[in-house]
Formats: structure tokens, C-alpha cells, sequence
């Protein structure tokens, strides 16, 4: 049972774990609830408001506000999330956060949930859902940049979609590579090893970016032609994890191009330098999803999902927790 907090006789708000999180979903039934909805957002019949950020630069803390509304189940969802940058030296996570969960047509408070692990599981789902859409159906290596709770859940996204034979991790960090391949390998049956970048890229059909990093985190020279790269890592305008010649020579999807524009320095800094203008955005994924904009052309074509995180996601994957 989820313990409940009254607010009143009648309308008792529910408080779901990570633990209760974790025992509710499935990556695959995520991936499904997330495509549905990216398809709801691009075709209008879900609302998302533009996300607030407060810097809190003294203390290296970021706080998102994210709102959002979904038409299936009917509900508004309201998502806070903080990253505090120096988290992970204190052993804590970087994205801690919360959801809460409101009835549409009653306005009533219905749950709150532990949403850092829900984060993690939609942003993989979400990256699962662009995979499926654009990865070469015959990719089986994977290379995941960043061995954090983001990179697990980007492995077992991937994995859900495609039969990968081999993946590698690549982080500066090497205990946590090294805990990273022997954990999800473990998880996952399958070989994990850890790899720098260019003997990583050298046999990877997917990539993954999901790093704290401020500057790009692989060489374009070192990708493989028909790769298809996931970047979620980076959320603001001046930080990257993909080169710009990238960005500059592949087919370009988001999740939302207005948020992408305004936060996603993986485009932003390319578009400052000239290389691209903003109609190098193919669609958004959910355009892709709903079969109203082409997505990979050919098997050299290089693809990339740029992804900066929406509500919409968070509110899909709740609504699987709440049943």
C-alpha cells in the first residue's frame, strides 16, 4: 500500500517511492508511454509551458520548474528537479527531484512522487523511443558516454530496442566505468566493457552522451558512418557534449524544437558559429513517431536525437506508476 497523506475526508494525496517506482515500471512499457506522449506534443493535443530555471550560481545548483499536460490520462503534472553539480564528490546524486500529480478536469492533488529515478527512466525511455525510430535496424553495439544512473538507464533503453551484442562505457572516471560494465552487464546479459573514446566509436552503431560535460566528448572523425547518437546530457545554451561538424553533417531530430532552440547549446553554439541554420532540425521525434516527417534516409546517414527533456515525459511515465 502507498502511505497517504489526507487532505481532506474525501481526497486523500498519495506518496509513491522510488522504491514503489521502481516495482511499477517496465523500460519497455516506459518507452511506450513516452513515445505516445512526444507524439501528443508534437501533434498539439498535449500542453507544455516553458520550463523555469533558477541558477543559484554560489552554490552550483540549478532548480528546473517543469508543468505539463497530458490528454489520454488526463492529468497535469508539475515536475522540480534540482542538479547540484558538486553531488557526486559528496557521494549524493546530481538530479534530485519531485512530481506532483494533479486530476485535469477537478483540478484535485491526486500524488507526490520521488522523481530522481523517475527522471532517469524517461529520459531513457525517451531515448529508447528515438532509437527504435532512427537506429539502423541492424545495430548491435552500443557506446554509452557517461557511467552515471542517466547512462544505465540509456543502456537499458537501447538494449530494448535493438539485440545489441557488445556495448562499451566511456567515463573519465574509471572505478565508476569499471562498477558501470560489471553492474549493467550483469543486468543486462551482455558484454560491457569499459573504452576510451575512439576504440569505443570505432565499433558503435549507438551512441549515447549523458554527461556533465561543458565540451564535446568524442571526435566527429572517430564516429562510424550510420551511427545514430542520443545526446541528453547537456540542457544549457553554452554547454555541449556532440562537435559541431556533427551537428553540422547529420540529420538533426529533437524533442521539442522551440525548447531546443532556446536551451540546447548542442545547437545553439553550431547556430552561433554559422554551420547550421535553424531548419537543419529534420522534426521533432514525435513528428517522426506519428509518420508525419521522414526520419534516417539511408544506412550512411548519420542521426542524431537531441533531447533537453520534457515534461510531458515525466507526466507519461507517472501516469504508468499511478495506474
Amino acid at each position: 500500500m502507498n502511505a497517504t497523506t489526507p487532505m481532506n475526508a474525501t481526497t486523500p494525496i498519495r506518496y509513491v517511492t522510488t522504491e514503489e517506482i521502481r516495482n511499477a515500471l517496465t523500460m519497455s512499457g516506459a518507452i511506450r508511454a513516452v513515445a505516445d506522449a512526444l507524439v501528443a506534443l508534437s501533434t498539439g493535443r498535449a500542453l507544455v509551458s516553458p520550463r523555469t530555471s533558477l541558477e543559484i550560481a554560489g552554490l552550483r545548483t540549478t532548480a528546473l520548474v517543469m508543468p505539463a499536460y497530458l490528454p489520454g490520462p488526463k492529468l497535469i503534472g508539475l515536475k522540480l528537479i534540482s542538479l547540484c553539480e558538486d553531488n557526486p564528490a559528496r557521494g549524493l546524486p546530481l538530479a534530485q527531484a519531485v512530481s506532483i500529480i494533479m486530476d485535469a478536469e477537478r483540478g484535485t492533488p491526486l500524488a507526490v512522487l520521488e522523481a530522481g529515478y523517475l527522471t532517469a527512466v524517461r529520459t531513457g525511455a525517451a531515448t529508447g523511443a528515438a532509437t527504435d525510430a532512427l537506429a539502423r535496424p541492424d545495430a548491435r553495439v552500443a557506446a554509452i558516454f557517461g557511467a552515471g544512473v542517466q547512462g544505465r538507464t540509456q543502456l537499458e533503453a537501447i538494449a530494448a530496442v535493438r539485440p545489441l551484442r557488445k556495448a562499451f562505457v566511456v567515463d573519465t572516471d574509471r572505478r565508476a566505468a569499471a562498477a558501470f560494465a560489471e553492474e549493467m552487464g550483469r543486468a543486462l546479459a551482455l558484454d560491457v566493457e569499459p573504452a576510451d573514446s575512439p576504440s569505443a566509436l570505432r565499433e558503435a552503431d549507438i551512441v549515447s552522451t549523458a554527461t556533465t560535460s561543458a565540451e564535446p566528448v568524442f571526435r566527429d572523425g572517430d564516429l562510424k558512418a550510420g551511427v545514430h547518437i542520443n545526446a541528453v546530457g547537456s540542457y544549457k545554451p553554452h554547454v555541449r557534449e556532440v562537435p559541431g561538424e556533427t551537428i553540422r553533417r547529420a540529420a538533426l531530430f529533437v524533442d521539442d524544437r522551440r525548447a531546443s532552440l532556446e536551451e540546447a547549446g548542442d545547437i545553439i553554439i553550431p547556430l552561433r558559429e554559422g554551420i547550421i541554420d535553424e531548419s537543419h532540425i529534420r522534426a521533432e521525434i514525435g513528428e517522426v513517431l506519428a509518420g508525419l516527417k521522414p526520419g534516417r534516409r539511408s544506412e550512411d546517414e548519420i542521426t542524431v536525437f537531441k533531447s533537453v527533456g520534457n515534461a510531458v515525459e515525466d507526466l507519461a511515465v507517472a501516469a504508468l506508476v499511478l495506474g
